[in-house]
């Protein structure tokens, strides 16, 4: 009895250890966007109409205020992340309506930013007001191959004299793997629809351009689409799919037509959610066969992943009290750096995005 005592301990000791020594760990990253709402310095730049932001401006941009909209852009890219990465947060984060190259230099010099070496990438650009798209990226995690510009092309003779903001394509390398990343600003509301279908039909040959360089490159597309998901320039133009099933190689999937449809957002109007700051992410970073049921929310077990390539594991919408007002008349809406001619020291009308993807380590 004692004997069959032993084999039986002894046996469940060879299954614990044998366990232990076949248990796999996985390296996560972060991915962002934030829309920084009219991040200008106090000086004009000639071309570009930024005069709300002067001193003696509509805004009354003064050097007190810019050091506080950078500390409040600074806290948030900061943490953003950080539910699932507390002590690293982000490795790479797109970023929109920024005004030159000194903004992204004295962003990064904030404590919080400075603290992880943040560095960036920028393009100046066309658009008329003079707001750009950056890359803001821990070089640590993050490593920069190659930067463009692809202008957006207006496609009507009318519009020949028109500009605004191209689609800035970074390629780089995360976790040992060639990734693009394309930083987005498609055109307002008030453009109409067609100029956004443009813009994502124009995407869409930026993204195929990649895949035809690299079949293997993971693309993260993100930005302010100023469309919801469902919209055509999402859905149609740029091809992007509300269910992992039914994207096709060389494929787009987003993530966020649900999240929207759950009655989360990412910027108000009217006292209804949007959900314009999207990341969309290529057929390459899903896996196919075990994460069909993503959009319902049931996680597969890690052990369950093939994850020897970068792949995508989650998404949120990064919230935090101090992003809304508390009180009010808008009470529960973002809390902006202006409202109704006042400086509220607030933060952007836009709420940030974040996605996760994990890499088995080896």
């Amino acid at each position: 009895m004692r004997k069959n005592t032993f084999l039986w301990m002894l046996l469940a000791l060879f299954v614990a250890v044998s366990s232990y020594a076949q248990e796999k760990k996985y390296a996560m990253y972060g991915i962002g966007f934030y829309n920084l709402e009219n991040l200008f310095d106090t000086c004009h730049d000639e071309g570009h109409n930024d005069y709300e932001y002067l001193p003696d401006g509509q805004n009354k941009w003064t050097g007190l205020k810019y050091s506080h909209k950078l500390r409040n852009m600074a806290r948030v890219l900061s943490e953003m992340g950080t539910d699932k990465l507390p002590n690293i947060g982000c490795a790479a984060i797109g970023v929109s309506e920024v005004e030159n190259a000194k903004c992204l230099t004295d962003l990064c010099d904030q404590e919080p930013l400075k603290a992880r070496n943040f560095q960036f990438v920028h393009v100046e650009g066309p658009d008329q007001r003079g707001v750009d798209c950056a890359l803001l990226y821990n070089p640590r995690l993050f490593k920069v191959r190659d930067v463009k510009l692809v202008p957006y092309i207006y496609v009507k003779p009318e519009d020949s004299l028109r500009a605004t903001r191209g689609f800035l394509t970074v390629s780089g390398t995360l976790a040992g793997e060639h990734v693009a990343v394309i930083v987005n600003h498609l055109p307002s509301r008030f453009a109409g629809s067609y100029y956004r279908e443009e813009g994502g039909r124009q995407i869409r040959i930026v993204k195929d351009s990649l895949l035809q360089d690299d079949p293997n490159v993971k693309i993260f597309i993100m930005g302010d689409m100023n469309d919801d998901p469902q919209d055509p320039s999402m859905a149609t133009a740029l091809g992007a799919r509300r269910h992992i099933k039914d994207v096709e190689e060389g494929g787009l999937w987003n993530p966020w037509w649900d999240v929207l449809a759950s009655g989360t957002g990412t910027l108000q109007y009217d006292g209804k959610w949007n959900l314009f700051d999207q990341i969309i992410l290529s057929r390459s970073l899903l896996d196919m066969d075990n994460m069909k049921d993503i959009k319902k929310n049931k996680r597969p077990e890690l052990k369950n992943i093939n994850c020897t390539g970068l792949t995508y594991w989650d998404h949120q919408v990064f919230r935090r009290d101090y992003l809304f007002q508390k009180d009010g008349r808008y009470k529960g809406n973002t809390l902006r750096t202006h409202a109704g001619g006042a400086w509220l020291d607030g933060f952007s009308d836009h709420l940030p995005t974040v996605v996760y993807v994990i890499k088995e380590q080896q």
